[in-house]
């Protein structure tokens, strides 16, 4: 039960990732040490169903935990102490660092190698300043044209969630979709605990092709991805190590340019130590 627990809480900083621009699911399963083992799972749950979910079962109660704490929390923080919620971010993506380098530490670096490091990089930068000047989608009719759009935007958005230093939220943002999403997310749970049964359904109808985006782009790209790992171990190892490493500065970026005070400085210093140990203590279990 205290295994099922952790993995709980890792399921629910990983909901929490996957919807802050910037920050991705995939890095903080890297970085908690569960990456492969939830891979595996989803690429074998036809094969072997029963253990696939008994496996994937807490990482998913704990990411819906994370999505509707961060609706109404992490939100609250981001606006109110946005420099050492940040840091406590970037702590949690580069607590994984040293678990993951471990992996590869021993082996001949490779030109492939570095390849697939400096590749991945680029992935993580370009859309980062991309996103920074992409006009904002804050509302959407519900017709054919756009039920195709929101299922493309749920496979994109599942594809950057399981590519580990991907963040599905930065890909939203870049496309212009990110405000009309997590808008219709935090109605969807305001009008269900308010009973306001008319506005749940008509926004979670929206959510709906959205959501089978985001299953089918799961189960395609995670089967991509344990190939590549199965096939190509050290190379791709050497390219989640660079998505991951490029994170922060996605993250910054999103920040923008701000004001530090000393005291916003030594809280910054103080969240991104505390995010860095729970991500590195969360490794290693």
């Amino acid at each position: 039960m205290k295994e099922k627990i952790i993995d709980i809480i890792k399921g629910a900083l990983i909901g929490v990732a996957n919807v802050i621009p910037g920050v991705s699911g995939g890095t903080l399963a890297v970085s908690t040490g569960v990456y492969e083992k939830i891979i595996n799972a989803i690429n074998n749950i036809r094969k072997d169903f029963k253990n696939s979910v008994k496996t994937l079962w807490p990482f998913l109660v704990g990411m819906v935990i994370g999505i509707v704490a961060l609706a109404f929390v992490i939100t609250f923080l981001l606006e109110r102490f946005p420099v050492p919620t940040t840091a406590c971010f970037i702590g949690l993506v580069l607590g994984g660092v040293p678990v993951l380098y471990s992996k590869i530490k021993d082996e001949k670096i490779k030109w492939t190698h570095i390849v697939s490091f400096l590749m991945t990089l680029a992935v993580i930068i370009i859309p980062a300043v991309i996103a920074v000047s992409t006009p904002a989608v804050t509302t959407m009719e519900m017709n054919f044209v756009n039920i195709l759009i929101l299922g493309a935007l749920g496979v994109i958005s599942a594809a950057a969630m399981v590519v580990p230093g991907v963040s599905g939220s930065m890909i939203l943002m870049m496309l212009g979709y990110y405000n009309f999403v997590i808008g219709t997310i935090k109605d969807t749970v305001s009008t269900a605990v308010h009973f306001d049964f008319s506005n749940f359904l008509s926004n979670a109808l929206l959510m709906i092709p959205f959501g089978v985006g985001v299953l089918l782009g799961i189960v395609v790209i995670s089967k991509i991805i344990a190939f590549a790992l199965k096939r190509w171990p050290n190379a791709s190892t050497w390219g989640i190590l660079g998505l991951v490493v490029a994170s922060p500065f996605a993250i910054i970026v999103k920040l923008g340019v701000v004001v530090l005070s000393p005291l916003t400085i030594v809280a910054s210093l103080a969240t991104f130590a505390l995010g860095y140990v729970i991500s590195s203590k969360l490794g290693e279990k």
